[in-house]
């Protein structure tokens, strides 16, 4: 079968204080990723981050969550993704987004970092924005000085409900993503509406 992806990162920062933080869905993402399909994540120095492997759809793909802080994920990105050689337009990154609601997903290639500090490194690291990127809503605060408490901070229950329901919805669309049936996965995202 011919791929779409070879390599999915989950964006969030390492450590058990971040762990259920509305910056670490991206972590989340991943982590139900390898307790559905048996994937064990392992530290990888090398690539400054925990990697893993599993079957899609009978294609192989690795995994990758960065464990250099959000603001240096690009650090292991470019250090994985250069190593396989894999092309940045087959990377797929799993990120927080606050201009979705909770309950939200979308997919998208290539665009601007919006802000988002570990998408600015990427980009900054890989010379190029065209990678694609699978966006879960974590809702924004009232005051946009408020941001950065706001997303280092975990989600009211409801809210992790929603997001946890976004993350189910888009992983059970995944062999349709590493197989880039693109506009099928992006038709069926827009259709959830979150709180």
């Amino acid at each position: 079968m011919s791929s779409a992806l070879d390599l999915i990162v989950g964006l969030g920062n390492p450590g058990a204080q971040y762990a259920r933080t509305r910056h670490n869905a991206g972590f989340w993402w991943l982590d139900r990723l390898a307790t559905q399909s048996g994937a064990v994540f392992a530290v990888e120095s090398r690539f400054q981050g925990e990697t893993a492997t599993t079957d899609i759809g009978g294609h192989a793909c690795r995994l990758l969550k960065p464990t250099t802080f959000m603001n240096r994920s690009g650090r292991a990105v470019v250090g994985l993704s250069r190593y396989f050689r894999i092309p940045v337009e087959r990377i797929l990154v799993v990120h927080d987004d606050i201009d979705l609601p909770p309950g939200t997903a979308r997919l998208k290639q290539g665009g601007g970092h919006g802000g988002h500090n570990g998408l600015r490194d990427i980009v900054a690291a890989l010379g190029a924005a065209d990678f694609w990127r699978l966006r879960l809503g974590i809702g924004r605060p009232g005051d946009q000085s408020a941001v950065v408490d706001y997303v280092l901070q975990t989600p009211r229950t409801e809210e992790a409900a929603a997001i946890m329901e976004a993350v189910t919805a888009s992983l059970e669309l995944l062999p349709r993503i590493v197989a880039g049936e693109w506009q099928t996965v992006m038709q069926f995202l827009h259709s959830l509406r979150g709180l």
